[in-house]
């Protein structure tokens, strides 16, 4: 048995309801990489009340008729009343096994909290001395969520920083978020004019 005291856990589904009758759950699936879920045979099953429990996934599969649903069965759980018990509870999987995105491309998780800077447009034209403070990055606020366009519309995501003049969306363009370091929860931003005036 894996001790999951000392771990962190990624959520990948909610469960939602029994379905068929030898133990299967239909669950929203929470992640963009269901086609993953059947290499991964320890799972761990997360209450509201945080209690969390490691169980065997028998089996999965991504529901055809609804996208963004699956349908899990995990050993040990036979029957629509066993099944029914797992109802609202998060299936969640050890962080170190979430999938690795190429290069560019960003969890919403580890951008939630990052602090962002903003840069200067343009260097100064006279430095006064290699610590000048117009040359030094501001700190703008933290990322509190991201947006995305609605489905099937074209557009870049935003990040929402709190600052302490009240929400920004900043674009979530290479060419604005210069540098984006999640280890280190820091986020470079070089904002056109006008964008605050949005």
């Amino acid at each position: 048995m894996i001790d999951s005291s000392e771990q962190e856990f990624v959520t990948v589904a909610r469960i939602l309801r029994a379905r068929g009758n030898k133990g299967e759950v239909a669950a929203e699936l929470l992640t963009d990489f269901p086609e993953r879920l059947p290499e991964i045979k320890q799972m761990f099953l997360r209450a509201e009340n945080g209690a969390r429990r490691g169980v065997v996934l028998h089996e999965f599969w991504v529901d055809r008729n609804h996208p963004g649903f699956g349908v899990f069965h995990f050993a040990g759980v036979d029957s629509i009343t066993d099944a029914e018990k797992l109802r609202g509870l998060h299936v969640q999987i050890p962080f170190e096994q979430r999938a690795v995105l190429p290069s560019g491309k960003y969890f919403v998780t580890d951008l939630i909290g990052c602090a962002v800077f903003e840069l200067p447009l343009a260097a100064a034209p006279v430095a006064s001395s290699p610590c000048s403070l117009s040359e030094a990055p501001a700190l703008l606020g933290k990322v509190r969520d991201v947006y995305f366009p609605g489905e099937g519309q074209p557009g870049t995501p935003l990040l929402a920083l709190d600052t302490s003049n009240g929400e920004l969306l900043v674009p979530l363009a290479e060419d604005i978020c210069t540098a984006i370091d999640v280890n280190a929860r820091r986020i470079e931003v070089r904002l056109p004019e006008g964008l605050r005036d949005l």
